[in-house]
């Protein structure tokens, strides 16, 4: 399929969707698009950001199509040729990583360039798999000699006691999202090899306590769910030649009623700090399906709204 093609879509879906959603009217006339309609200028400016998608190898789908649409709406179309330069990673089946947004752009810079990056936002957003990737490049380019993975093991509505087996056992379905990351980066049977060996360790952040972190990458997983003492203790286990990622979603805590998220007070008091970079992702950055980013949004209106409700409540 030719450049062009790609950007219409299927029976001219892609097109057909950009005009749905800016309230456009739109047809083709032989390689020449027009768009009518107040904003035309917006559809326009879609197309353009889609051309430099598909020039930089990349398919498209409802997901990067939404996110085109976003920055044409803010004027942004012409920063989507700046995310798709440069490779993050490459898979164990050579398949290219790359950013898809801006946010997540500036997201991997910022661990690039920090000793402790910290990555807070919704779901969906790549936090933990970009961090995982950049591990792994890491790794591969002897830059570090043990990647470090580790989450707390705290219960979102379910009790670990009742789950069969040992601690190991009982906390590996917290860690799931990190094994699926490193297999997928290193390939299953180099992974078992790494992880036989000790180059790789995924563990629950209790296991941290008392140890120096040197020359490995360490990243803390859902760390919103982690208090004020055991992030402490976790930010101070940095060794030389180390680097962590700290990621976490502050609307996600699942923290008993009256303790404080370790993951909010750090990026509070640490932001400014030399060496420290504090990278905030949006609703905007989500790479699942369109719809999650939808529902992120609602959710945020509701805590919103309820937090507008809390405040009149207080005035009274």
């Amino acid at each position: 399929m030719d450049r062009l093609g790609k950007v219409l879509g299927v029976f001219d879906e892609n097109l057909n969707l950009i005009a749905r959603e800016l309230g456009l009217s739109a047809r083709v006339e032989g390689t020449t698009i027009h768009f009518e309609g107040e904003g035309a200028e917006i559809g326009a400016d879609v197309i353009k950001s889609l051309l430099a998608t598909v020039n930089a190898g990349e398919e498209i789908d409802r997901s990067n199509l939404a996110y085109c649409i976003e920055l044409a709406r803010e004027g942004r179309a012409s920063d989507i040729e700046g995310v798709m330069k440069g490779v993050v990673a490459v898979s164990s089946r050579g398949k290219p990583v790359k950013c898809k947004t801006v946010g997540q752009k500036n997201y991997v810079d910022a661990i690039k360039k920090s000793t402790v990056t910290f990555g807070v936002g919704p779901a969906g957003t790549g936090k933990t798999y970009l961090a995982v990737c950049l591990a792994v490049a890491a790794y591969k380019g002897k830059q570090v000699e043990k990647i470090i993975l580790t989450r707390p093991a705290v219960e979102a509505g379910e009790k670990l006691g009742f789950l069969p087996g040992d601690l190991q056992t009982k906390v590996d379905p917290y860690l799931r999202p990190l094994y699926d990351a490193l297999q997928e980066m290193f390939g299953f049977e180099t992974y078992q090899k790494l992880m036989e060996k000790g180059a790789i360790e995924v563990a629950p952040l209790a296991y941290m306590r008392g140890r120096t972190l040197s020359d490995a990458f360490v990243i803390l997983d859902e760390a919103q769910n982690a208090t004020r003492e055991q992030m402490k203790m976790f930010l101070t286990r940095l060794g030389d030649g180390s680097k962590m990622v700290v990621t976490g979603d502050l609307t996600q805590t699942d923290l008993p009623e009256g303790k404080t998220s370790g993951l909010k007070q750090a990026v509070t008091i640490l932001k400014g700090v030399e060496g420290i970079a504090v990278c905030t992702l949006t609703e905007k950055d989500v790479v699942r399906h369109p719809l999650v980013m939808k529902i992120v949004r609602a959710y945020e209106r509701e805590e919103h709204r309820r937090e507008e409700n809390k405040r009149k409540k207080e005035k009274k």
